[in-house]
């Protein structure tokens, strides 16, 4: 009975039979069988070591273990990185949109296959795992100190990187521009030192369209937060912004919004972080 237990968890090593769930439960109860009928009444220490991998590496499988939809979303999640990540890297074709007092300025560009982006960038006087915590970690409030968003909930967690939510934007000062709301799958990496947020519109089971507001739709988008070279305790802030607002609003009035959007959205998030140092709440990825 051992070699034929070895043999089957042998072969969940292999990546195309890592994916059946059964076979993965299978191969954890084998082993289990196994160890008991070999330890006897008194197991040895290294039985009871064994055991306690074992019980470990089971749950570890379990976790990793996505239904389809699931898989669905972290594909989305990380396409959705990638592309952003793409339409960044490429320096050239970009224009400048405007420029704050303070520096902060947001610039766009035409792509065929997905239209007007617009990126801003910032730096801003936190280190990256403080602003990380507070978009991802505490994602949910920001409606509080964000008075262009309204809610922002999520509505299933996959993992520890990936996450679909619904957000509801305020109106803009005059009503140019309605509520509108989203349901993004986002995705929430770290390489190194640079800290990832990145999303796209999907669907989702638990938030249909609502009556009376309009459903937008956004991606790639995408934060990128690193270190700045001569200051670790600052951050060279980047975010892509791509939304497709839906309705019949003017384009010229679309680029003024979304660009004075992202700049609001940088005093925000300062304002916020300030309060928070000012609150004394430490703030670790």
């Amino acid at each position: 009975m051992l070699p034929a237990t070895f043999k089957l968890c042998a072969g969940i090593s292999y990546r195309h039979m890592r994916n059946m769930t059964g076979l993965r439960r299978n191969a954890m109860v084998a082993i289990h069988h196994e160890l008991s009928r070999l330890s006897g009444p008194g197991p040895s220490n290294w039985i009871s070591q064994v055991r306690r991998r074992s019980s470990l590496l089971s749950s570890r499988i379990e976790e990793e273990v996505h239904s389809e939809e699931e898989m669905s979303y972290v594909k989305q999640g990380e396409s959705a990185l990638q592309k952003a990540i793409g339409i960044l890297s490429e320096q050239e074709g970009w224009t400048l949109e405007t420029v704050a007092p303070n520096g902060d300025k947001v610039l766009s560009k035409v792509l065929p296959d997905v239209g007007k982006v617009f990126k801003l960038e910032v730096v801003l006087e936190q280190p990256p795992d403080n602003l990380y915590q507070e978009l991802v970690g505490n994602m949910e409030q920001m409606g509080e100190w964000n008075p262009n968003v309204k809610e922002v909930k999520i509505l299933q967690k996959i993992g520890k990187d990936t996450m679909v939510t619904h957000e509801v934007s305020a109106e803009t000062p005059g009503n140019l521009v309605g509520p509108r709301d989203f349901v993004s799958v986002r995705c929430a990496k770290r390489r190194g030192s640079t800290c990832f947020l990145a999303g796209m519109s999907t669907q989702h089971p638990k938030m249909p369209e609502q009556k009376g507001v309009v459903r937008a739709e956004n991606g790639p988008t995408c934060i990128v937060m690193k270190h700045c070279a001569d200051d670790p305790n600052k951050t060279k802030f980047t975010w892509l912004l791509s939304i497709d607002l839906k309705g019949w609003i003017p384009k010229t009035i679309i680029n003024k919004v979304l660009s004075q959007t992202q700049v609001d959205f940088a005093n925000h998030l300062r304002q916020r972080m300030s309060d928070n140092v000012s609150m004394g709440m430490p703030h670790a990825c």
